[in-house]
This record gives C-alpha cells, structure tokens and sequence, in this order.
C-alpha cells in the first residue's frame, strides 16, 4: 500500500507504516487520557479533604414532604446575602421558640431550634432555613414576624 502525503510542499511516501503510526497514536492517547483521569481525581480528593478538615459539618433536615417543591419556586439563594438570612434567621428563630414555649398548640410548634446566631452556618443552611419559615407562614396562613419580611 503506497500512501502519499503533502507536508509543506514535499511528497513523502508511507508504505506499510500507516497502520504502524495509527497504532501509536491510539497508544499515545490512551495513556493522555488515563493519565488526566488520574490528575483530575487527585484533585478531587484533596479539594474534600480539605473542606472536612478546616470546617464542621451542619445539616437541616426538613421533614415536610411538599416543602422542596416549595422550594424549587423561590429565588435562588445568592438572591440575598448570606448576612441578610442570618439575620432573618436570627429573628424567626427567636419567635418561633417563644412560640414553641408559650403555645398551646403543640401541634405547628413541636421543636425547638437550636441555632446560634454567632456561627455561621454557611449560605446554604441560611437560606433553607429562611425559606422554611416562609413555606410555615405561607402554608399556615399566618406571621411569625410582625412585619414585612
């Protein structure tokens, strides 16, 4: 098999290498690809690990089934800054565990929230938090705080 090939105006001619040169270039990329795939979960690794170790770990379960379709209808949380949650958070908070203390009705208040308004919680916490308290005043029908929001 006689192959020609056009390289900056010379004619160079490839006989029975052509399968020889594809076979390495398939070989060359190979190890390209495996090698990147390494790298790039090294990375990966070391992004978590140092995530773990320089902060705890807060979690917010919310058990009400229609709350994270709720949710999904909201703004999304750089809306606001994550000072501006903390500080409606701070005051929800406050109200609602007067609620749960005072209130008869056990029912709408049935924990107590322990939230510390010198830690931060990050953006994401905050901002379900706060919508949470949105969704409870949306859904039954009344205000925890006095004012507008």
């Amino acid at each position: 098999m006689l192959t020609y090939i056009v390289f900056n105006g010379l004619n160079v001619k490839f006989y029975k290498m052509k399968k020889t040169v594809f076979v390495i270039l398939v070989i060359l990329v190979i190890f390209q690809t495996v090698g990147f795939s390494q790298k790039k979960k090294e990375r990966v690794v070391a992004k978590a690990d140092t995530v773990l170790a320089d902060s705890l770990e807060y979690r917010l379960i919310i058990m009400d089934p229609g709350f994270d379709s709720w949710l999904a209808t909201q703004p999304f949380k750089d809306f606001y800054s994550n000072d501006y949650y903390a500080q409606k958070n701070r005051l929800y908070v406050t109200e609602w565990n007067l609620r749960y203390v005072t209130s008869l009705n056990k029912d709408l208040y049935d924990n107590y929230i322990d939230y510390n308004p010198t830690t931060d919680y990050g953006i994401d916490i905050n901002y379900k938090l706060y919508y949470y308290f949105r969704y409870f005043e949306e859904t039954n029908h009344l205000k925890l705080l006095g004012y507008g929001r």
